[in-house]
């Protein structure tokens, strides 16, 4: 018998097989209905995601990120053109809620005019971190956009080197996640050290919080911060299990848990129970440490917050800074009801937040950073105006070094070994050159927000007001940002000399706009 034949034989021989088990077996009713057939239909199931995404939904459709806004990110971490053509295709006429940004035909600033004007410009924090409070080692983050927390064990080793190379590259600070410091954390970016529930990375042989192996691990790595994980945007109340599987030697070593046994992060700190004890616990850290210390939450009930200013005002315990989550926020893994349901939206939730804290007298005071989709510059523009020194990327940071959005986080098999910990997926992320994207991506969206800032008239996005920005409530009316929650004046502005001390920053990096010279008869 010739080869074809042969072939074609066993072809038909292995589609028997599947029939004879697909009529026999008693899980897919299609698929004794259909034998074979019927198993087109889980194939498509299966590509759906892949199918939508490169064929059938339109520029401004996908979620979470669009097709407009990944194109963007992909384009600035590789430095190509992230410019669109033709105006936009967002429905501003008809979408309610939708924002716009007011420029100033004269401000103090004058955007430059070539196309790579402010790339590789300083954008410092508006806000010393720590300086309120005096803390030891209390610092001017040099970057307002920096990289937010995901953990190695979420993340490939070979993802978290690309980031950290990458914050390196930018200038900016990189936080670790809960999941500790691991070797991928050591390659020249400057951390911000996350503890959660679980203490990982700071805890004793019984999971007990060690405050020895804090200090031991602060000084043998370039952390400039800790934050305090209370919840997160995509699952706030839950706690989370790395299974068994994945809890290799490294994860293991970075975690300080067993090798190969279920690493479990419990859903609520042993160190404290409510905002008292957590006041004496964030003076603690910064007491023995001297690094400034804040908290990291989603925002759920009003009252943790009113308590908190409440004690902070009244007793003078305080936290550095405070980074809020949206619930629009990422996630490696969490139940449906919890990403689409639990937990308020940033703008929502940042907004209710910062009022507290302004009513307190103390917005000043207190660093403020956002994160939930605020890697995109208009996104990241309300964030600056309702008060945000700085904005976390981390989706978008994950989309600059090579992910596109499979949402396959939560089963091991990230197809480009960003999320995953499969070391064949991993080997094809080369953090090398991945980190270069990484930085490229950071400085566009800096440059952005530089351009924007200016063409509002002033030289920091932390200089952007509430009255800079309007929310359309329809085809023909729309309300200032203030009004839409309740910003009284001065609210979501850094003091008086923190602005001063930050324009004179910016100052003469970019100056002159680019333009000509005014001419003899220009009007003075």
């Amino acid at each position: 018998m010739s080869l074809l034949p042969r072939a074609a034989a066993a072809g038909l021989t292995a589609l028997a097989g599947i029939a004879v088990r697909d009529l026999l077996q008693r899980e897919h009713t299609l698929l004794r209905n259909y034998p074979v057939v019927g198993r087109a239909r889980y194939l498509l199931e299966s590509i759906g995601p892949e199918l939508r995404q490169y064929l059938v939904a339109g520029n401004n459709e996908e979620r979470p990120f669009t097709r407009d806004q990944r194109r963007w990110v992909y384009a600035s971490s590789k430095q190509e053109n992230n410019y669109f053509g033709f105006g936009t295709d967002n429905d501003l006429e008809y979408t309610a809620g939708y924002p716009v940004i007011k420029h100033r035909t004269f401000g103090r600033a004058v955007p430059a005019s070539h196309v790579q004007a402010g790339q590789d410009v300083d954008l410092p924090c508006a806000k010393v971190l720590g300086a309120a409070r005096g803390r030891a080692l209390a610092f001017r983050p040099p970057s307002v956009v920096n990289i937010s927390a995901m953990s190695f064990g979420s993340l490939s080793g070979a993802a978290v080197e690309a980031l950290n190379r990458g914050a390196a590259l930018a200038g900016c600070l990189h936080n670790t996640g809960e999941g500790g410091i691991s070797r991928y954390h050591r390659n020249g970016g400057e951390l911000v050290y996350q503890i959660g529930t679980a203490y990982f990375g700071c805890r004793d042989e019984r999971g007990r919080f060690d405050l020895e192996r804090l200090k031991d691990l602060v000084a043998g790595a370039p952390v400039r911060a800790l934050e305090i994980k209370l919840s997160q945007g995509a699952k706030p109340g839950l706690g989370g299990v790395l299974p068994a599987a994945k809890v290799s030697a490294e994860i293991a070593a970075a975690r300080g848990v067993p090798e190969g046994v279920d690493c479990v992060s419990p859903s609520r700190h042993a160190e404290f129970s409510d905002a008292d004890s957590m006041l004496d616990w964030v003076e603690l850290l910064a007491a023995e440490t001297g690094l400034p210390v804040g908290i990291k939450s989603a925002v759920g009930d009003m009252e943790f917050w009113e308590e908190l200013t409440g004690l902070m005002a009244g007793t003078g315990r305080g936290v550095d800074f405070v980074t809020i989550d949206g619930g629009e926020g990422g996630t490696g893994a969490a139940p449906l009801i919890f990403t689409d349901s639990v937990s308020l939206p940033f703008q929502l939730g940042f907004a209710r937040v910062h009022s507290t804290f302004a009513r307190a007298g103390l917005a000043e005071d207190v660093v403020f950073v956002g994160a939930g989709k605020l890697g995109l510059p208009d996104n990241a523009v309300v964030a600056f105006a309702l008060g945000c020194d700085m904005v976390n990327v981390g989706r978008e940071a994950m989309l600059a070094i090579g992910c596109i959005q499979a949402q396959k986080c939560h089963t091991d098999t990230c197809p480009t070994g960003v999320a995953t910990q499969n070391s064949w997926l991993a080997h094809g992320l080369d953090p090398a050159l991945k980190s270069t994207r990484a930085a490229n991506y950071i400085s566009t969206l800096r440059r952005d927000l530089l351009k924007v800032a200016e063409a509002c008239g002033v030289e920091h996005p932390g200089l952007i007001d509430t009255g800079s920005v309007e929310v359309l409530t329809g085809r023909t009316a729309s309300r200032s940002l203030h009004e839409v929650y309740g910003y009284e004046a001065g609210w979501g502005l850094p003091s008086a000399a923190d602005r001063a001390a930050v324009v004179a920053l910016m100052t003469g990096e970019e100056s002159g706009g680019g333009s000509a010279p005014p001419s003899p008869t220009a009007v003075g």
